[in-house]
């Protein structure tokens, strides 16, 4: 854990995620200006719904090393560095586990694990892309 006595306040790692969950759920003001991690629409253009995940990476607040949980398909354990978020509380936010397959496609799992945002010094974006929801 980071160290609570240098608690940051978690109120723009909040804000961007939130906009996420909107986009995920399709529910925005259609507006066609940005390119960034806030860009107000999934996917390479407007209008396009065949998007419903922006994959997240979540990097350790101590360390900048990225944030890895395990997740078991098949019965085989292993490790991903790549999530959807899913839910949003304050400062806690829970995250479904995303894997490669091996068509190089990311699957939705469904294991979840919840994280205090502050424990997370930044995120990255990750292109758009469509997941099937357990």
């Amino acid at each position: 854990m980071c160290d609570k006595n240098n608690e940051k306040d978690c109120g723009c790692l909040n804000d961007l995620l939130r906009k996420i969950l909107i986009l995920q759920k399709q529910d925005f003001d259609n507006t066609c200006h940005t390119t960034s991690c806030d860009k107000p629409y999934l996917g390479p253009i407007c209008n396009s719904v065949c998007y419903n995940t922006r994959p997240l990476m979540l990097y350790n607040c101590c360390t900048g090393e990225p944030w890895s949980f395990p997740y078991t398909v098949n019965g085989l354990t292993n490790q991903s560095t790549v999530f959807r978020i899913e839910a949003l509380d304050d400062c806690c936010a829970t995250f479904r586990i995303l894997y490669l397959n091996e068509n190089k496609n990311y699957v939705g799992t469904s294991e979840f694990f919840t994280i205090d945002l502050n424990c997370v010094g930044a995120i990255k974006c990750l292109p758009d892309i469509f997941v099937e929801l357990c």
